[in-house]
């Protein structure tokens, strides 16, 4: 049953109803789990007016009370994880235990943020012979915040901690899919007390319409996108008569490549951690899987396995490990992947058709699967699948394997498996993207920065590098 979830736009510290409201789905049975406010490109400029008038102060603050108003809100979001989860599943689909898990990430996030804010200072340089010098950071001035439905939790909360914790006011715009868990993070923030215009929301069922406004205005300062590659590169091509600072997190083509000398046990259980998370519905999930050919059939063996024991259903049933897509029209994009591949001659292993369930479950479910006889030319091997589909690839040399991982548009994850430390320092150091997991399945982490190469995007979040997305940098010469 539909919930109305009331007021969804935060707009200068006040919660408005907006002049018209939207339907929010569970994607595992199609029927309503939410409405919320359809905000328009009017209240996305008042909100900007609400963030310029909140900036001066917000700056002034200090970074330790703006790290206590982080820090509150991650232990908030602790506190309603059992409340928090089910509601991001609802309407995101995604297994409870994944759920919750991104949720703590995001308090974890929070966390540092704060701690961050702490260190971002500049650095005083030597004296030349004009006496010393100084670089002194800013906060970058109002900025914008697009989110995407996947990760409809953590992705918000990386922005929101980073951009708060250097000073910049921030509005934020959650995916159309997924606006109830980023309304109620969101609420959560804004009970710790934050002043007002510090933190806005904009939930609108017209992405285009609401962004478009915000583009248009010079005051605003900075944009963190996370999405496809397609909008990323449109966000760019709007900025026509003034720059601003501008995060892109975009798509992504992950290779992951095992050794010979690798621990296949644990490497098909990281290969399959790392590809099936979210239903494959993941940036950094592996989409090409190369394997060298003396222990292929043994790791074939493992994975296929491993996955055909995958329990596909939906997020809130207990044991489900894989949720449903988003929409059909991600459904069709699996499907059109698999169908083309094994019409050139890719070989099934389990999977490989949409998943039938009870007759409540209305939504695009898509059986986890595993391919083999892939070849380069395929769509599976050109595209981002963006679902429950691994295809496999034989090597037989390490440069073999590192060039094929390359050849692709995209740089954002990629995962090595082996033994020979060696060996998997020379690949990483090879391999163009921006994330790199060496026997480790979850290569995110707060302390690390985030983004990709090439296609995959510009700029950092995360780790040290993370603020400075937030911040300007000043150079001040001082003459004796």
């Amino acid at each position: 049953m539909s919930v109305d979830t009331g007021a969804t736009l935060l707009i200068d510290g006040q919660w408005r109803q907006g002049s018209a409201s939207f339907e929010v789905v569970d994607p595992a049975t199609l029927e309503p789990v939410g409405r919320v406010a359809d905000g328009t490109a009017e209240d996305a400029r008042a909100a900007l007016d609400a963030a310029c008038a909140a900036f001066d102060a917000w700056r002034a603050v200090t970074v330790e009370e703006r790290g206590g108003y982080l820090r509150r809100a991650a232990a908030e979001i602790r506190a309603k994880l059992d409340t928090l989860a089910p509601l991001l599943t609802s309407e995101n689909g995604k297994p409870l235990a994944e759920a919750r898990g991104e949720l703590l990430g995001s308090a974890r996030m929070l966390e540092w943020s704060a701690e961050e804010a702490r260190r971002a200072g500049g650095r005083v340089l030597p004296s030349a012979p004009n006496g010393p010098g100084l670089v002194v950071t800013a906060p970058v001035g109002p900025a914008l915040a697009i989110t995407p439905w996947n990760f409809p939790a953590s992705m918000l909360i990386r922005k929101i901690g980073l951009a708060l914790a250097a000073g910049a006011p921030l509005i934020v715009k959650p995916a159309e899919q997924t606006p109830l868990i980023a309304t109620e993070l969101v609420r959560i923030l804004h009970d710790t007390g934050l002043p007002a215009g510090v933190l806005q929301s904009i939930t609108t069922s017209r992405p285009a319409e609401v962004a478009g406004a915000l583009l248009a205005d010079p005051r605003l300062r900075k944009v963190s996108f996370t999405g496809s590659t397609e909008v990323g590169l449109s966000l760019l091509r709007n900025t026509t008569t003034h720059l601003r600072r501008t995060s892109l997190e975009l798509g992504g083509h992950s290779p992951a490549i095992v050794f010979a000398d690798a621990d296949l046990p644990a490497a098909a259980a990281g290969v399959v951690a790392a590809k099936f998370a979210n239903a494959g519905q993941s940036c950094i999930a592996i989409n090409r899987l190369f394997v060298h050919r003396s222990v292929h059939d043994e790791l074939l063996a493992l994975i296929t396995a491993k996955v055909a024991d995958l329990r596909v259903g939906r997020g809130t049933t207990e044991g489900t490990t894989i949720g449903p897509l988003i929409d059909h029209t991600a459904l069709a994009k699996v499907e059109r992947h698999v169908e083309d591949a094994v019409a050139g001659g890719a070989e099934i292993h389990t999977g490989g058709k949409r998943w039938s369930g009870p007759a409540e479950l209305k939504g695009a479910f898509y059986e986890p699967t595993v391919l083999t006889g892939v070849h380069d030319d395929m769509l599976v091997s050109r595209e981002e699948t963006f679902g429950p589909v691994l295809p496999v690839y034989v090597f037989d040399t390490d440069s073999e394997a590192v060039g094929r991982a390359n050849a692709t548009d995209y740089g954002l994850a990629a995962y090595l498996f082996g033994k020979d430390l060696t060996r998997l320092w020379t690949a990483m150091d090879h391999l163009h993207f921006g994330v790199i997991g060496l026997n480790d399945p979850t290569p995110v982490r707060p302390e690390l920065p985030f983004g990709g190469m090439h296609n995959s995007g510009q700029e950092r979040e995360g780790g040290a590098e993370g603020i400075e997305a937030f911040q300007e940098t000043k150079s001040v010469a001082i003459k004796l």
